[in-house]
């Protein structure tokens, strides 16, 4: 005979006056966390009392019932109860809500209140977003909704967001098939087949990092930062049409622009306005382009402008601020430092000093005529300008006896020689403004890794010695111990033709580049630096001794690490094998740059080198671009490209790389220790190897 299942007994509920009811001493919870009793006495203000209290009979001293109960369990619930009544808001004798459990119950008043808390399950956040969603549908804004659960609207603006996420992404997440963290990651994006596709992708990597989601969804995007973006306004950008995506979750600086094609089209037509505008002027030419080759200049004349005087409102303008800025320089002269608000005060005095010190250069008509400007965008967005280049077919006929020195180079105090010294490799023809890009992809190879391509090592090499010679103009020590080294090694030893440094100064030309140059963080600093001395030469060239000798010892190194600096040679070339150069020389001459290199400290990754497919990876084998992933992440994260094709490989490495610190060997100086080896040690690599290098 089948025995009966005994049957459990639910504690009786009722109402019990307000006044009837006081807090246990076994209520387990002591430390207050989470939602305050004020704003739990709101919401039941607002919503009334959705959860009963639990209760147990206090007894007398003979263990009869007095009619009044404690709460063993939602003290919180009754401490906002409370609350409401010193507020007047509750009668002292409202009925409340009760689960009364009997007199001498086996079960323990601190075990009926630490059940009720540890037994809690939170609200699933798919459930959370589901539920606000709803309540939009229903009519409550965010901010109605963020009020009513004491949360701030960025927080219901995330959980809304991601409504953008496909709705089998969102079964994927509720299975537990991904992580809050990936699900907040596809949100970016409301592109659903676009989210499924990469979904479909990282599923089958071992990296399923929310970074490599946001990656992929935004590969086709403009960063806000973008130097474009900076250049037409993002309000412009918007005006037009262009979406924005934008990230909710993490920190995006102003998100990423959805349609180049709108952003490029009001670039091109902000541009050619500018560019029209400054031909009015009188040039016979403006040439307009987002950027120009390093060097594009190099061959053609300049033209000698006289600087605009300053107005008197300007001059007024000039003598207050000066006057302001010494005011609180002697005010803080005994401080150690400046009050945050005080150094942000002078740093914006000093820029527009420096505004009004700058003075634009008026140009004869008569020279206007023959002459011309190129436009194009700096790497801040800004336009930059340089004006007064002529053609060499414009100059006009000069006397058979005049001065015999080629045309100056892009700097007008560095002298150049005539020698062309523009770079043709593999065959390919760098012509015009010596500025072209052969496609010497290296090509696949079965054993080992063999040495990169001889007009790859080259443009690598001129990205260094471009960021060479601005730490060599920034330090005035070095770049006097590295001449007075060349010059004694050609006084005493007679061996010129193999140092980094050629010190006569011959500006070497670097036609040979990536596209990335000459935006460049070097490449900027270097074209300020040239132009900040430019603007303190003076007019008259016989004066130019007067002036150089009246300098102090820091302006006269300054200005000799800076005309010094045009002469760094960090440049391979492959030799002919009878050439007035050898081969060996320029292995000579690299050591030497590895030297000058390692004494000022070169790390080109602050320099903003970092490898792209276009500047690096999509020029080199799989073996290499393999490698590069292994030094920088870890034997792990070239495993999961490696079944890739080389595009693909080349693109997945480029997310990989990026913020690594990773460089070519050709880029990297003895001594310095970035990321990507640390990284590399953690995975597993010698530290004595990386230490060696």
């Amino acid at each position: 005979m089948a025995t009966a299942i005994p049957k459990i007994t639910l504690s009786s509920s009722r109402d019990i006056p307000f006044n009837r009811l006081a807090l246990s001493q076994s209520n387990v919870r002591r430390v207050k966390s989470g939602l305050s009793i004020e704003e739990l006495a709101r919401d039941i203000e607002r919503r009334g009392l959705l959860q009963s209290l639990n209760v147990r009979p206090i007894l007398d001293d003979a263990g009869v019932e007095t009619g009044s109960y404690e709460v063993p369990a939602g003290g919180r619930r009754f401490r906002a109860l409370e609350l409401l009544v010193k507020q007047k808001k509750l009668a002292k004798t409202a009925p409340v809500p009760c689960v009364v459990r009997e007199a001498g119950s086996a079960i323990l008043a601190e075990d009926d209140s630490l059940a009720e808390n540890v037994q809690r399950v939170a609200l699933h956040p798919l459930d959370q977003f589901r539920a606000f969603r709803d309540m939009l549908e229903k009519g409550l804004s965010e901010e109605e909704i963020a009020a009513a659960f004491f949360v701030a609207p960025a927080v219901v603006k995330q959980r809304l967001r991601l409504m953008t996420v496909s709705d089998k992404l969102l079964d994927i997440y509720e299975q537990d098939g991904m992580k809050l963290e990936q699900l907040m990651a596809f949100s970016i994006s409301d592109d659903h087949a676009r989210q499924e596709q990469v979904w479909d992708i990282v599923s089958q990597s071992h990296n399923r990092e929310p970074y490599v989601i946001r990656r992929m969804l935004t590969e086709k995007t403009v960063r806000a930062s973008d130097r474009r973006v900076r250049f037409v306004g993002l309000e412009a950008y918007i005006a037009a049409g262009g979406p924005i995506m934008r990230d909710l979750f993490e920190a995006d600086d102003g998100g990423w622009l959805q349609d180049p094609a709108i952003l490029d089209r009001l670039v091109t037509e902000k541009l050619h306005a500018a560019a029209e505008d400054i031909r009015a002027e009188g040039w016979k030419w403006v040439e307009a382009a987002l950027s120009f080759p390093w060097g594009h200049t190099r061959h053609f004349a300049e033209i000698d402008g006289t600087e605009m005087p300053l107005t008197d409102e300007e001059t007024a303008r000039l003598e207050a601020l000066r006057a302001e800025q010494e005011t609180i320089e002697a005010e803080y002269a005994q401080a150690d430092e400046y009050p945050d608000e005080v150094d942000a005060r002078l740093g914006e005095i000093e820029h527009a000093i420096l505004a009004l010190e700058e003075r634009p250069l008026a140009f004869d008509p008569a020279d206007m005529a023959r002459a011309g400007v190129f436009v194009s965008l700096d790497s801040d967005g800004t336009l930059q300008v340089e004006r007064g280049f002529v053609l060499p077919e414009d100059m006009p006929a000069e006397p058979e006896e005049a001065d015999d020195v080629g045309s100056t180079g892009e700097y007008d105090h560095a002298v150049y020689d005539g020698q062309d010294d523009r770079i043709a490799d593999d065959g390919g023809d760098v012509g015009g403004e010596g500025y072209s890009i052969s496609p010497d992809v290296e090509p696949e190879e079965e054993d080992g890794i063999r040495p990169l391509p001889d007009r790859l090592l080259t443009e690598l090499t001129a990205w260094r010695t471009l960021a060479l010679r601005d730490a060599f103009a920034s330090n005035p020590h070095i770049a006097l111990t590295e001449l007075l080294h060349t010059l004694v090694r050609d006084v005493y030893w007679q061996t010129p033709g193999a140092d980094c440094l050629e010190a006569y100064v011959r500006e070497i030309s670097l036609p040979v580049h990536s596209p990335d140059m000459p935006g460049s963080v070097p490449a900027h600093a270097l074209r300020q630096r040239n132009e900040g001395w430019k603007h303190d030469l003076p007019e008259d060239e016989d004066a130019l001794w007067r002036w150089i000798d009246g300098l102090d010892d820091a302006s006269r190194m300054a200005l000799l690490a800076h005309c010094l600096s045009f002469g760094v040679n960090a440049l391979y070339e492959r030799m002919p094998a009878y050439g007035a150069v050898s081969q060996r020389s320029v292995t000579e001459r690299l050591k030497r740059a590895d030297r000058l290199a390692s004494a000022l400290g070169l790390d080109l990754v602050e320099a903003g080198w970092q490898p792209t497919v276009e500047n690096y990876l999509g020029r080199v084998t799989k073996a290499r671009i393999l490698q590069a992933v292994q030094e920088a992440r870890g034997d792990e994260a070239a495993e999961r490209i490696a079944h890739l094709k080389k595009p693909d490989m080349a693109r997945e490495a480029e997310w990989l790389l990026d913020g690594s610190g990773w460089l070519p060997e050709a880029l990297r100086t003895a001594g310095l220790v970035h990321q990507a080896q640390v990284e590399t040690v953690t995975a597993g690599e010698d530290m004595e190897a990386i230490a060696a290098e």
